[in-house]
Formats: C-alpha cells, sequence, structure tokens
C-alpha cells in the first residue's frame, strides 16, 4: 500500500475558477489545474518566492513543491499555446486557518482577518451568519458591508449581532466568517469561487434566501427555509467542481487520501 499523500497547504482560495478564450471555445474540453498546482503559480510567480520557500508556506517538500510547479506551468503553456479554457478544481490540499498553529509567515493577511474579526463562541453554540442590510437579506454576497450573527443554542436564538466586513469582499469573505466563528451562512446570489472558499472553510451554505434577516434564521431552525442548492450569481459562471475543497485546520482533505 502506497504512502498517503500529505495535504498542501494553501492561503487562499482562488477567487476565479475558471478562464476561456475571448473567441470561440465553447464545447472545448478545459485543462483542469488543481488548487495545490494554482498555488505554487501565485506563489512563486505571483509573490516572487523560491521554490525553496513555497514548500516551506505549503508545509511540503521542496522536490513536491517543484513536481507541482512543473505540472501547473506545463498545463499554462498548454492554455496558451492550444487557445483552451481553464478550470480550477480539486487536488490534495488544506486551506490555512490563519494563526500561530499554521501559518508563521510574516504579513499574512489571515491573521490580520483573525485578529480583526475573531470572536469567541460558547462551545455548544451553533452561529449563523446573514448578509444584511436594513433587516434584509442582501442579495450579493461579494458586496456584503455587513453580517448579521446569530448565537443558537437548543434551537433557539441567544444573541444576535450585527458585523461589518470592513470593506473585505469575494475572496476575503469567507475567511472573515471563519474568523468569526460561523458555522453556517445564509445569502442571496453567491458566485461559484465564493461558494468553493466557504465550503473550503466549512461554512455551511443557505444561499439564495430573500427576505427578512431575522424570519430566514428562524425559518431555517424549524426547517422551513426557503434557499437554492445549487444558487450562483446569474453574472458568475465560473464552473464549481464538485471535488473542490478541503474543510479547514482541524480536517483531512475531502479525498480522504491526505495525512496531517
Amino acid at each position: 500500500m502506497g504512502r498517503p499523500t500529505k495535504c498542501r497547504m494553501i492561503c487562499r482560495f482562488p477567487q476565479t475558477l475558471e478562464f476561456a478564450p475571448a473567441d470561440s471555445w465553447r464545447g472545448l474540453e478545459p485543462v483542469i489545474m488543481t488548487v495545490d498546482e494554482y498555488e505554487t503559480i501565485r506563489l512563486i510567480d505571483k509573490e516572487g518566492l523560491s521554490q525553496e520557500e513555497c514548500s516551506q508556506r505549503m508545509q511540503i517538500a521542496r522536490t513536491t513543491a517543484q513536481k507541482i510547479y512543473d505540472s501547473a506551468r506545463k498545463k499554462l503553456a498548454t492554455v496558451l499555446v492550444e487557445g483552451l479554457p481553464l478550470r480550477i478544481e480539486g487536488g490534495e490540499y488544506r486551506l490555512c486557518g490563519g494563526g500561530n498553529r499554521f501559518c508563521g509567515m510574516q504579513g499574512c493577511y489571515k491573521r490580520e482577518i483573525e485578529k480583526n474579526f475573531q470572536k469567541a463562541k460558547g462551545e455548544n453554540t451553533m452561529r449563523i451568519a446573514v448578509t444584511y442590510e436594513n433587516g434584509q437579506i442582501f442579495q450579493h454576497f461579494g458586496h456584503t458591508q455587513q453580517f448579521k450573527l446569530y448565537d443558537v443554542e437548543d434551537g433557539k436564538v441567544v444573541a444576535s449581532e450585527v458585523v461589518g466586513t470592513n470593506g473585505q469582499g469575494h475572496g476575503a469573505l469567507a475567511e472573515v466568517l471563519n474568523a468569526l466563528k460561523a458555522d453556517a451562512l445564509i445569502c442571496g446570489g453567491i458566485g461559484a469561487g465564493a461558494i468553493a472558499a466557504l465550503d473550503a472553510a466549512g461554512v455551511k451554505l443557505y444561499g439564495g434566501a430573500s427576505g427578512s434577516a431575522d424570519a430566514a434564521v428562524e425559518a431555517l431552525l424549524a426547517g422551513e427555509l426557503a434557499y437554492k442548492p445549487d444558487v450562483q450569481c446569474s453574472h458568475h459562471d465560473a464552473h464549481h467542481g464538485g471535488e473542490c475543497g478541503g474543510h479547514g485546520e482541524d480536517h483531512d482533505c475531502r479525498h480522504g487520501r491526505c495525512t496531517d
């Protein structure tokens, strides 16, 4: 029996999951880049890290980082030369939760989010977040300026609070909810990248909801919330791969082949 693959640590989930040529491309089979391959491109080509530094960030051997990076670069070359679509999904990874447990890197933006948004929660408390504006469920997750948090114990709301997002948008909002220790999110429209980021952070999504935020939470607790399991913003046409995502800092990778 082969040695199980070790999960590759990624700092943030890709904000855009699918890219396509400007001319006719429909019907073409996309090139699939895994999330851990994307992370090597981000760290080495975008952030300017060496392969050694990249391996330290991802908590893998340098030779492993090099193999992942070489594979990612080859896929990018194929996309550019052959004019094919690119889709980011799958892979063996876990999402960094910030703080000292996984990330010791200077300037980690997740540590800043954790510091600014961390909020204590009781051991037996379920925390529900709702995209919020003037008492209603705000309809575009990526532009929400506020979340309303509801702490639930024994099936009843025991406390609620409105929290501003401080201008954080799209990709960072999943990390904000993670720092707020949200277990579930009720929202209106939401893009595929954010859906995958929430899944990776272990936040249960109830999208496509509308109306009063307070009433929506009560309906959720009663098992009567009207929502859309396959919700997605109409202007987001990125594909949400069914395999993408780990579950955050306390879980193995979804595929069951990774070890901490």
